[in-house]
């Protein structure tokens, strides 16, 4: 395969992995190929990362597939001797245990071999020698990663190097190492133990690297391409995000918030709103002889409605409610009145519990507080809609927007839409979130076609980037 060729089918694996490349920056990134040569593999990198990486977010990704497409070696890659042992390495090993034909040698050399890669690992971490680590992972793969999968082919698994050296039983020595006589608990210490930690993971990166390199080798690079980076933290579902993907959504969650009231308030600000200024166009045509070529107009009030949520805070869809409640959060200075409403089977008002910033706090506010359970705490939409009509009656009006959010799955219990496409008929606007797939509704126990026809817009809402584009559909533009 020609470098052209790889790096045509490097931009569609980044394509398939949710990267956007356009052909335009794949020609770039051709163009880049040609200026920087292949000598200096870092500054390849650099250029095809300037060319085709549009968002720091895409970085992680376009660096898994570049060391697929691009490695820097084939094969074992081992050093001439790999890392020798001398004889300092074996001094006060017994005799008899080194005696050819004896049934312990095996065991006993890779026990020995694992001993010499852990002090050189000691060194080179204690060092911080990047290329240095770099072959040793290399190396360190090559004589513990592998096992026989098939006649002639081997599996490779970086859990098995890290279990073998366990770089991190030599924070202790590490630690030591750098301190000296420093004294102990202080600052030094801190900034030890974060050096340290990073070059570990620095370390572990380096090995999950080398293993997906041989990865390929045995089986392919396009195949291994698929499986080796994770989605993009805008595409993971918000029911099937794991721990590390809800704290990353967290952080993706408010920044959007942010931007979309500075867009909004751009948008008030852009051009001619209120009525004419007769008195102000009148005195500035004095300057261009009685002739208004430029109209003034009295400043417009902003107009900021209110906003209703009703949220599904079930079990089956706990995920997406963090994320809504979130949102509903960081929105509430771009409406005159926020109202925000939890439900399982009855519903309660939770707008006391979104103060401070902590979502955490907030969800164990409302979980503590909030009178959600009526009967048996299994989803009934039916129940908790006639609750919130009952006991909430002018929660919503002719300015208000209401935003419904849960997957509609009602356990086959009432509706009660007559009462919901009440409630959507005396809103300004009304819209439903639903994190299930569209492909889902109407299957089951779920009650969308009974509630679709009654709201605005129904929307399949999964993933961060799915809210980005509904949020920016609805945003009152004043």
């Amino acid at each position: 395969m020609s470098l052209l060729d790889r790096t045509v089918v490097f931009t569609t694996a980044l394509r398939q992995a949710g990267v956007p490349v356009s052909s335009a920056e794949t020609v770039d990134a051709v163009r880049a190929l040609g200026a920087v040569g292949l000598l200096d593999r870092d500054a390849l990198r650099a250029g095809f990362a300037a060319t085709m990486c549009k968002r720091p977010t895409y970085r992680a990704i376009f660096d898994t597939l570049f060391d697929l497409y691009f490695p820097s070696w084939i094969g074992d890659g081992l050093s001439v001797d790999g890392f020798p042992i001398t004889e300092d390495d074996v001094s006060g090993t017994p005799e008899d245990s080194r005696r050819p034909g004896n049934a312990a040698d095996g065991e006993h050399d890779l026990e020995l071999l694992r001993q010499v890669l852990r002090r050189q690992l000691l060194d080179v971490l204690l060092r911080g020698d990047d290329e240095e680590l770099r072959r040793l992972a290399r190396d360190a793969v090559t004589r513990f990663g592998s096992s026989p999968a098939a006649p002639g082919k081997r599996s490779w698994f970086a859990y098995r190097v890290l279990r073998a050296l366990s770089p991190d039983t030599l924070v202790a020595d590490l630690l030591s190492a750098m301190l000296g006589e420093q004294e102990t608990g202080g600052l030094a210490e801190r900034v030890a133990r974060q050096t340290i930690a990073e070059r570990i993971r620095s370390f572990e990166e380096m090995v999950a690297t080398e293993v997906r390199r041989r990865l390929a080798e045995e089986r392919g690079v396009d195949a291994v391409a698929k499986t080796a980076v994770k989605p993009l933290v805008d595409q993971v579902d918000f029911l099937r995000a794991s721990q590390r993907d809800l704290v990353e959504m967290r952080r993706r969650v408010h920044p959007l918030a942010r931007r979309l009231a500075t867009r909004l308030t751009a948008r008030r600000r852009l051009g001619r709103s209120g009525r004419l200024d007769f008195r102000r166009t009148v005195r500035s045509s004095l300057a261009t002889g009685g002739v208004p070529l430029e109209t003034h107009h009295r400043p417009h009030k902003p107009h900021k409605p209110e906003l209703v949520v009703l949220c599904d805070v079930s079990g089956s869809v706990a995920s997406f409610a963090h994320f809504t409640l979130l949102l509903t959060h960081a929105l509430r200075e771009q409406f005159s009145r926020v109202r925000a409403f939890a439900f399982i089977d009855t519903t309660d008002e939770i707008t006391r519990f979104l103060r401070g910033s902590d979502l955490g706090d907030m969800m164990a506010r409302i979980a503590a507080g909030a009178d959600l359970v009526w009967f048996d705490g299994h989803s009934d939409y039916g129940h908790a809609f006639d609750v919130f009509a009952d006991r909430y009656p002018d929660a919503v009006g002719p300015k208000t927007s209401l935003l419904v959010l849960g997957d509609a799955r009602n356990n086959y219990r009432a509706t009660a839409a007559p009462v919901f496409g009440k409630l959507c008929a005396q809103a300004r606007h009304a819209y439903w979130l639903n994190p299930e797939p569209r492909t889902y509704w109407g299957s089951g126990d779920s009650a969308t076609h009974a509630y679709a026809d009654l709201v605005d817009e129904m929307v399949e809402c999964r993933n961060v980037e799915q809210l980005q584009a509904f949020i920016e559909r609805i945003l009152p533009s004043g």
